[in-house]
């Protein structure tokens, strides 16, 4: 091998045996890893710290804690993969102190630790806002589907049950047509009891069904999840996908995720306020600006965050019937505030005429009766009168449209920001994102992705010995 770099020999002994600490690089991600989690109150957070009075004595939660991080930091997610790896990698052996969990150790941990992991995720994003790099002033929520272990073909809905019954009912017709007429031409004699075995394990297979039906109708959302019964199906990008919804509060500045929540509902209009408030109390903001899509626009989301000192920035959804059918869109008709009216294209009043309740909402009722010599009426309506309602707190929405049109690029820098850190994280889990079963296991595995991307990025940011010295200090 003369003429090429050669290696030490196998077999060769040292007088002075290296350090571990010398193969670990001085700007290496671990030495975050190390020092970060050795600054943790770890009691306060809520994990266990006392060790076991009687049998084998356990594992300091600061280790398995490291062990977990470095793992997610290196997409090394699974108990198993965890497992090898502290026995071989370098960089474990000097994080863990040479100490190799077995994967049934490890699993636990996480398994037990969920509450605690996720404030431990909290930790660092306080620590990236004492390194100065959250914006501090606008956040940017989304949602985003990720895909569960939960296989399509165990997951029920009522659209796919009937489905599901219709073809098994189907074959059977179809195998029993097949065996009257084996039956009455008297050929081929080993077919039928071929065919008799097929009709009973597709008859088999009703009854499961219909024993899955049952349970599936028993749920609040009329939905059953065999492998993961929390998992939901949901809709994405057009397609039903068997998934959990990832909610997310992104800094503009850094794109470092500020505040996240899973959750198994499919719409994301009920999760704004939930959101904004977590990454406002984070923050330590007396006041935030948070930008989102039309999907979470819900007028008591938007006022609950108007009252939580939030101002929001989000479209309205185009949902206008009567525009579709090539009449007057509500847009075309004016609120005069000061008056409580309505003024419509024909530049007629709408008064207030009642107040009813729909869907939990109080609504104002506003018409007028000049519709009816109405030169422009075929354009507006095609009843008695045209009717306008409002919500008793309309007002809050028109403030949010009003910031909305004060920042007509509020919507381009939501998308700059959002997008980057559900796209890093997707391609990080792999096909199936996620590997834990039940919405807080899952919760937990959202946290260790979170805090590995916002650690990741703040080491890419600031580099290694500026985190260092800022823990230290």
């Amino acid at each position: 091998m003369s003429g090429f770099i050669e290696g030490q020999d196998r077999t060769q002994a040292t007088l002075f045996p290296e350090r571990i600490d010398d193969y670990v690089a001085e700007d290496s991600s671990v030495r975050v890893v190390d020092v970060f989690i050795d600054d943790l109150d770890i009691l306060g957070l809520g994990f266990r710290t006392e060790p076991n009075a009687t049998g084998r004595q356990s594992y300091h939660p600061k280790v398995m804690l490291k062990l977990y991080v470095y793992g997610y930091l290196n997409q090394e997610q699974s108990s198993r993969r965890l497992e090898r790896a502290a026995q071989r990698n370098v960089d474990l052996m000097w994080l863990t102190g040479r100490l190799a969990p077995d994967f049934k150790t490890i699993a636990d941990f996480r398994k037990d630790n969920g509450e605690a992991i996720r404030l431990v995720c909290r930790e660092f994003v306080m620590l990236c806002r004492k390194l100065g790099l959250l914006n501090n002033t606008l956040v940017a929520i989304d949602g985003s589907k990720f895909k569960a272990v939960n296989n399509r073909d165990k997951n029920f809905t009522r659209a796919k049950m009937k489905r599901r019954l219709a073809a098994v009912e189907a074959s059977v017709d179809r195998y029993l047509e097949q065996l009257t007429e084996v039956d009455a031409t008297e050929t081929d004699e080993d077919k039928g009891p071929v065919l008799k075995k097929k009709i009973t394990r597709l008859r088999e297979e009703m009854s499961r069904l219909k024993k899955h039906e049952i349970r599936m109708l028993e749920a609040p959302d009329k939905q059953l999840s065999l492998t993961d019964p929390d998992v939901r199906s949901m809709i994405s990008r057009g397609t039903g996908v068997v998934a959990y919804n990832v909610q997310s509060a992104v800094d503009s500045q850094h794109h470092l995720i500020i505040a996240h929540e899973v959750t198994n509902v499919g719409r994301d209009r009920s999760q704004l306020a939930n959101v904004a408030k977590q990454a406002k109390i984070v923050l330590q903001r007396d006041t935030l600006d948070v930008v989102a899509d039309r999907g979470y626009y819900n007028g008591d989301e938007i006022r609950a965050c108007e009252q939580a000192g939030i101002d929001t920035y989000l479209p309205k959804p185009k949902t206008s019937g009567n525009k579709a059918k090539g009449l007057f869109d509500r847009a075309a008709f004016t609120y005069i505030d000061k008056d409580d009216e309505y003024e419509c294209p024909a530049e007629q009043r709408l008064t207030h005429r009642t107040t009813t309740t729909d869907k939990g909402k109080k609504m104002k009722r506003y018409w007028t009766s000049a519709c009816s010599s109405c030169t422009i009426k075929e354009q507006c309506t095609t009843g008695k009168e045209r009717r306008v309602s409002r919500w008793v707190h309309a007002d809050v929405l028109d403030r949010a449209q009003a910031r909305l049109d004060e920042k007509p690029d509020a919507m381009r820098s939501r998308r700059e920001t959002v997008e980057h850190p559900f796209g890093t994280l997707k391609s990080w889990m792999g096909a199936t994102h996620f590997q834990m079963k039940t919405l807080p296991r899952v919760s937990t595995e959202m946290s260790l992705h979170v805090l590995a991307y916002n650690m990741k990025r703040a080491i890419n940011i600031l580099g290694t010995k500026e985190i260092l010295a800022a823990i230290r200090a």
